[in-house]
This record gives C-alpha cells, sequence and structure tokens, in this order.
C-alpha cells in the first residue's frame, strides 16, 4: 500500500474553538508524525497594493487567501516533500519575508475558517470537521481575545464583528458545515468528540500502513 499522510480539515467561525480542537487532537497524536498548516498564514501576498488598500482587507472572505499556494503546499507535503510556511504581518497588511521550514508528517491537520470553501481543498482531505458554537459564546470569545491580546476597543471588535464577521460567516462558513464529515458542538469541550477524531485517525493511519 502507497503511504500517504491523513489530512483532517478543521473549521468554524471565528471564536468557535476550532483551534481548541486542532490541539486536542494534536495533543493526543503527538507521539505520532503530526503537523498543524494553519489556512491564516496563506492570505495574499498584498506588496504590490497601496497600503491605504491594504487596510481595507477583508480577512473573512474567501478571495483574501492564497488557496493556489496552500494547495500547492499540502500537495508537496503529502509526497512527503518539506515546505516554507508563510508568515503574514498584520502590521502591514501583506506577507512577511520570513518563511517557517515545515517537514513532512503522516497527519496533516488543515485548520482556518474557510478550509471547506474551496473544493480543491476539500478534495485533499481524508476529514472533514466543522466546529459548531452558538453565535453568542463565539462573539464574547472573540471580545475577550482582541481586547486582551490585540489591543482593540470593545467598540472596534463590535463593528466589525456586525459588519464583516457577522456576515461573512452566514455567507461563507456557515454554508461549508454540509460538507462535514462531523460536527463538533462546543468545540474543544467536546471530549467525546475529539476521542472519536483521535481513534479514527489512528485507525486510518493503520489501513495505510503508516504505523
Amino acid at each position: 500500500m502507497i503511504r500517504k499522510p491523513v489530512v483532517i480539515g478543521v473549521t468554524g467561525g471565528s471564536g468557535s474553538g476550532k483551534t481548541s480542537v486542532t490541539n486536542a487532537i494534536y495533543e493526543s497524536l503527538k507521539d505520532h508524525s503530526i503537523l498543524v498548516l494553519e489556512q491564516d498564514y496563506y492570505y495574499k501576498d498584498q506588496s504590490n497594493v497601496p497600503f491605504e488598500e491594504r487596510l481595507k482587507t477583508n480577512y473573512d472572505h474567501p478571495l483574501a487567501f492564497d488557496n493556489d499556494f496552500l494547495i500547492e503546499h499540502i500537495e508537496k507535503l503529502l509526497r512527503y516533500e518539506a515546505i516554507e510556511k508563510p508568515v503574514y504581518d498584520y502590521s502591514i497588511h501583506t506577507r512577511s519575508s520570513e518563511v517557517i521550514p515545515v517537514e513532512p508528517k503522516d497527519v496533516i491537520i488543515l485548520e482556518g475558517i474557510l478550509v471547506l470553501e474551496d473544493e480543491r481543498l476539500r478534495n485533499l482531505m481524508d476529514i472533514k470537521l466543522f466546529v459548531d458554537t452558538d453565535a453568542d459564546l463565539r462573539i464574547i470569545r472573540r471580545l475577550t481575545r482582541d481586547i486582551r491580546d490585540r489591543g482593540r476597543t470593545f467598540d472596534s471588535v463590535i463593528d466589525q464583528y456586525l459588519n464583516v464577521v457577522r456576515p461573512m460567516h452566514n455567507q461563507f462558513i456557515e454554508p461549508t458545515k454540509r460538507y462535514s464529515d462531523l460536527i463538533i458542538p462546543e468545540g474543544g469541550h467536546n471530549h467525546v468528540a475529539i476521542d472519536l477524531m483521535v481513534t479514527k485517525i489512528q485507525t486510518i493511519l493503520e489501513q495505510k500502513s503508516v504505523l
């Protein structure tokens, strides 16, 4: 049997807990060969765009992502080739000159708000997860994070949520739920769903003769 990495897509709205789910799966499988590839490292390079225009970037829209580049990197990892993951600098709203070397692993977790939106990405996945959390809890988590970690004001977070985050979620993120193999309510707190996923991944690894 041909050796090939297992690809797990993990998505959900901002503040849904998808990162917690990703981290829980990673920790449960860290004795194996596993890596996390974050979609938000793959925002488009905007170095040729005036800075004033970059400030208008809608990071919750599918067009903000360079999925061609992301797919190229996933396909390399599937061939067990190393990649140089880009780094996005939000202070200048474009890609940094820095890169992060990433070695291929047997399990790839692809995490991001729109990883199920692109059919090409979906076709590369063995398992597709949607972390489903109520909107009121998601906005509370976003408020706490942005004020504490990003120096945002209460009003600016609410304004962005109402004018960008919420409409983009309803238009682009929520509809991708139908593509998921498993919907996980309440994110990282759903230990039963995470345990089931870890068991399933281990089974796939065994079937692919990776272990």
